[in-house]
């Protein structure tokens, strides 16, 4: 194998891979930036991933949530046809914990009701494989 595990991953060692957990209602709205949005505003989950996407964060993912609850509130149950405006969503970024802090920071208005969780993850050591001694 070639290559500093630096370079494999994509990130020095003071630049690690970091998680951002976004908790919030699937109901939540972004707050109006347009006329239009005045009258509808636009899903919080769906306005957080296009302003992911233009802040260039590496990776993000909205999960679904089959069950599950926020604080304070009741637990619900992801059905197809009827969604509660109180069922959790979570949004996933992935970037460098300063990138993500950066992006936490910038939108810091539109996440004051949304509880956010940082992980610091560890990478796998890379490996050839099983049977390769």
């Amino acid at each position: 194998m070639t290559g500093s595990f630096s370079t494999i991953t994509g990130h020095a060692s003071e630049n690690k891979l970091t998680a951002l957990r976004l908790y919030f209602p699937a109901g939540s709205r972004a707050r109006a930036t347009r006329f239009w949005h005045h009258l509808s505003a636009p899903v919080l989950a769906q306005h957080l991933l296009a302003v992911a996407r233009r802040a260039k964060i590496q990776q993000a993912l909205l999960h679904q949530i089959s069950s599950g609850y926020l604080p304070g509130e009741r637990l619900t149950h992801h059905h197809p046809e009827v969604s509660g405006m109180k069922h959790p969503q979570c949004l996933e970024l992935l970037d460098s914990e300063e990138r993500l802090r950066a992006f936490m920071h910038e939108h810091a208005e539109e996440l004051r009701k949304v509880r956010a969780v940082l992980f610091l993850c560890e990478l796998p050591l890379a490996h050839d494989g099983p049977g390769s001694r």
